[in-house]
């Protein structure tokens, strides 16, 4: 089997040098808040993962094909048009949490929003709680 066949590895890269090299004055602010609220979620420190993805927590996988490697158990990236934050455990019964959040859309296992002052803070920061719990519950000893 081929080990870490994904493009974006973990790497020592500086977050908070990356989070200040982002020209958008608001993804910068917002990026500095998802930093700070999902270090105290996790109780972990940030990592960069590829050159612009922000994560916490790793795991290893092995795919149905037989793909592995590694990646992280939630995370965050500023892309052009929004923030994108990382719920690799899905969204299956957490339907009470987006309804409080406010304006967002989904991807398979992102969140996608414009900023975060469009989003209720509590319910993002019990979203994240509950994937990192499911990711690590999931990967014990990866």
């Amino acid at each position: 089997m081929a080990k870490n066949q994904n493009k974006v590895h973990e790497t020592k890269s500086d977050v908070l040098k990356y989070i200040q090299s982002i020209k958008d004055d608001q993804q910068q602010k917002d990026c500095m808040q998802l930093l700070e609220l999902m270090t105290e979620v996790t109780g972990i420190e940030a990592k960069m993962w590829g050159k612009d993805i922000v994560g916490f927590g790793s795991y290893h996988y092995i795919g149905k094909s037989g793909r592995e490697g590694d990646w992280f158990k939630t995370g965050f990236a500023p892309r052009k048009n929004n923030l994108s934050i990382y719920f690799i455990a899905g969204f299956d019964n957490k339907e009470d949490l987006l309804i409080k959040l406010g304006k967002h859309k989904l991807g398979k296992g992102c969140l996608y929003v414009k900023n975060l002052d469009e989003v209720n803070e509590q319910a993002l920061k019990e979203l994240i709680k509950i994937n990192y719990k499911e990711m690590t519950a999931m990967h014990a000893g990866s």
